[in-house]
């Protein structure tokens, strides 16, 4: 079955160009017009992304967000007129796995969507060695897309579970922002360096919420490690 994807945005004429793009891509697409709509769609449930514009009415596209991000780690991809930084920031840091401002490409919006579904498990992708990662207390199912710590169940974005992917695969390797990128985004994908530091925080702040810490080490002036000493806090 094709990834179901939810666009949301209040200019009938944007989700008429991004269904279009999607449906060509051979991805089934569903529209809402505000947020509300957008809940409503979200809590019948069968979507596997959402492509959610910021600047609505009534119920904004973060507004959205923070609420999906109370109980679902459903991929969203925010879309907005508004390209500083701050916003791009304020997106990822409640919980948004990529940002596209306009006016956008449609087929670099598609792409985006697909890599986002390729990590999250719902596009194609060869089958990986070891299915399970695992180091002290922390352990990633990457077939079944789980985090766990201790018998805590952790819940994560997309990206933030490629971050921990690449780190849990190379626990002894210090990754450099643009290494990390490259593993959570692909290749040829530019975002900020505040980007990947706002995704660190959430993972650090999730894994603290569930009794954990030492989970992602800073090395300065080089960037992140797995810790060596993942563990409860004492």
């Amino acid at each position: 079955m094709a990834p179901r994807i939810l666009v949301v945005d209040d200019e009938p004429h944007i989700r008429d160009v991004i269904c279009f793009a999607l449906e060509r891509a051979s991805l089934t697409s569903t529209a809402a017009r505000n947020g509300v709509e957008a809940m409503a769609v979200f809590r019948r449930g069968n979507i596997d992304l959402i492509i959610l514009d910021i600047g609505m009415p009534d119920m904004d596209g973060l507004e959205v967000c923070r609420q999906i991000r109370k109980t679902s780690g459903l991929p969203i991809l925010f879309l907005s007129a508004r390209d500083e930084e701050i916003d791009r920031v304020l997106g990822l840091e409640i919980g948004g796995d990529d940002y596209v401002t306009k006016p956008f490409s449609p087929r670099e919006l598609v792409a985006r969507v697909k890599a986002i579904l390729k990590r999250s498990g719902n596009g194609a992708g060869p089958e990986r060695r070891h299915a399970s990662l695992v180091a002290g207390e922390l352990s990633l199912d990457r077939h079944g897309r789980t985090v766990m710590f201790g018998e805590s169940a952790v819940a994560t974005t997309a990206l933030e579970f490629a971050i921990l992917e690449a780190l849990l695969s190379r626990p002894d390797m210090v990754f450099s922002r643009e290494r990390l990128m490259e593993a959570a985004y692909g290749a040829g994908t530019y975002v900020a360096d505040r980007t990947i530091d706002s995704h660190i925080r959430n993972i650090r702040a999730k894994f603290l919420a569930a009794g954990g810490q030492g989970i992602i080490v800073t090395v300065h002036g080089i960037g992140f490690k797995l810790g060596g000493e993942i563990g409860r806090k004492t």
